[in-house]
C-alpha cells in the first residue's frame, strides 16, 4: 500500500490511530475464528508482531498487507471510517 502526499486531499485527511488499526486488525482475525497463533502460521509472521499490532505499539504496511491477504480481506479493512 503506498500513499502519495501528492494524492491526499489535506481538506479531508485524518489522522488514523494505531489503536484503531489495532482493533480493526483483531475484530477481523476473530470473526475467522483464528487465534494470534493460527494468524501468525497463515500469515508468516511470528506471535509477537501480531500481538504488537493488536496492542497498537506497531502498524507496519507491509506487516498489514499480509495480515489482509491472511484473512482475505481488503488492507482497507484495517481502516475504520
Amino acid at each position: 500500500m503506498s500513499i502519495s502526499l501528492k494524492n491526499l486531499d489535506q481538506s479531508k485527511a485524518t489522522a488514523i490511530s494505531a489503536i484503531n488499526v489495532a482493533a480493526e486488525v483483531k475484530k477481523a482475525r476473530e470473526a475467522v475464528g483464528y487465534s494470534v497463533d493460527d494468524l501468525a502460521v497463515t500469515c508468516g509472521l511470528v506471535a509477537a508482531e501480531i500481538t504488537e499490532i493488536e496492542n497498537g505499539e506497531h502498524a507496519d504496511p507491509a506487516k498489514l498487507k499480509r495480515i489482509a491477504a491472511a484473512l482475505q480481506v481488503p488492507v482497507s479493512a484495517f481502516v475504520p471510517m
